[in-house]
C-alpha cells in the first residue's frame, strides 16, 4: 500500500517537476472529507445507482457518490472506463444519443434530474458542460459565441456587452480579445477557444461545470491557463472534470473519483487518493501498472 511518506513526483502543465510527499499535499488546500466527500462542505449534487447504456451494452454500472458545492471533483481511471458517458448524465446529454438511456438518480440539491417534471433545457443551463475539443461556432464573432447559449435558450440579456465582458473576464481572456470582439470565434488559437467555450458557459450562470477532458488538446502554456481558470472558477461553481492526466488531477481538484470498466473503485479526498489509497485497483492505476 502507498504511504504518506511515500513521495510523488507530479510534472506541471509548465514543464517543472514538482515534489510532494504526503504532508505537502495536506496543505495544498484540500477540502477535508470522507469516502463519500461530503464531510466540510455542503452537497451540491448526489448521485445514486446510475446506470448508462447505449443499445444493450452498459456502460455505467450502478455509481453513486456524493459531489461538494463549490468544489472541484476529478474523476479518473482508463479510456472506456465510462467517465465522459457518467458526466453526460448529470445533465441529461446521454439521453439524446439514440438508442441511449439512463437508470438511477440524480439530485441536484435535492431534486431528481430525472424526474418526469424536470425540463432538460432548464437542466442544462444549471448544469454546463465544456467538451474535449473547443468548439466555438465558426460563423459568430467571439462576442456572439458568448452570447450563443443565452440567444438559443430564448433569454433575454438587458445589458449583454456588460455580460459579454464580465464573463470573458471570468474565463481569463477579456484582456486578449477586448478589441477584437466582431472576429470570428474560430480565428482564435486552440486554448483562446476553448476559454472561449468556458466564457459561453459561464454566460448562463450554471451552478455546475462539466468539463470532459479540456486540455487534451492543448498545449502545456494552454494547458495551465485552463488549470489557472479552474481554481478560479471553482469558488463560484462547482466543477466535476474528467480527466487522463493524474498529475492535472492532483493539481486542479479537492476530491477524486477512480472508474474502471463502468463503475467506481474509490472516491475520496485527492490527496488521500493519491497517497493512500483504500484499494489497490487504484494504487496500480496510479502508480502505472495498468492503464
Amino acid at each position: 500500500m502507498i504511504t504518506a511518506k511515500r513521495m510523488f513526483q507530479f510534472r506541471s502543465a509548465g514543464g517543472g517537476a514538482e515534489i510532494f510527499n504526503g504532508g505537502q499535499l495536506e496543505g495544498m488546500e484540500r477540502a477535508a472529507g470522507t469516502q463519500e466527500g461530503e464531510e466540510g462542505g455542503e452537497g451540491k449534487m448526489r448521485i445514486e445507482g446510475l446506470q448508462a447504456w447505449y443499445g444493450k451494452a452498459e456502460i455505467i454500472k450502478g455509481i453513486s457518490l456524493s459531489v461538494v458545492k463549490k468544489k472541484v471533483t476529478a474523476i479518473i481511471g482508463p479510456s472506456g472506463c465510462g467517465k465522459s458517458t457518467f458526466i453526460r448524465c448529470l445533465n441529461r446529454m446521454h439521453e439524446v444519443v439514440p438508442k441511449a438511456y439512463v437508470a438511477g438518480k440524480v439530485f441536484l440539491d435535492g431534486v431528481d434530474i430525472y424526474d418526469k417534471k424536470a425540463d432538460p433545457v432548464r437542466i442544462r443551463s444549471r448544469v454546463g458542460m465544456v467538451f474535449q475539443r473547443p468548439n466555438p461556432f465558426p460563423t459568430m464573432s467571439i462576442r456572439e459565441n458568448v452570447l450563443a447559449g443565452l440567444r438559443l435558450n430564448g433569454t433575454k440579456v438587458s445589458r449583454p456587452n456588460e455580460l459579454v465582458e464580465q464573463v470573458l473576464e471570468q474565463a481569463a481572456l477579456w484582456g486578449e480579445v477586448k478589441d477584437i470582439l466582431n472576429r470570428s470565434g474560430a480565428s482564435l488559437s486552440g486554448g483562446q477557444q476553448q476559454r472561449l467555450c468556458i466564457a459561453r458557459a459561464l454566460a448562463l450562470k450554471p451552478e455546475i461545470l462539466l468539463m470532459d477532458e479540456p486540455c487534451s488538446a492543448l498545449d502545456p502554456i494552454a494547458t495551465s491557463r485552463i488549470e489557472e481558470l479552474i481554481h478560479s472558477i471553482g469558488k463560484i461553481c462547482t466543477i466535476i472534470i474528467v480527466t487522463h492526466n493524474m498529475q492535472q488531477a492532483a493539481r486542479v481538484s479537492h476530491h477524486t473519483a477512480f472508474f474502471y470498466m463502468g463503475e467506481l473503485v474509490e472516491h475520496n479526498d485527492t490527496d488521500i487518493l493519491f497517497t493512500k489509497p483504500s484499494n489497490q485497483r487504484t494504487e496500480d492505476y496510479i502508480t502505472g501498472r495498468f492503464g
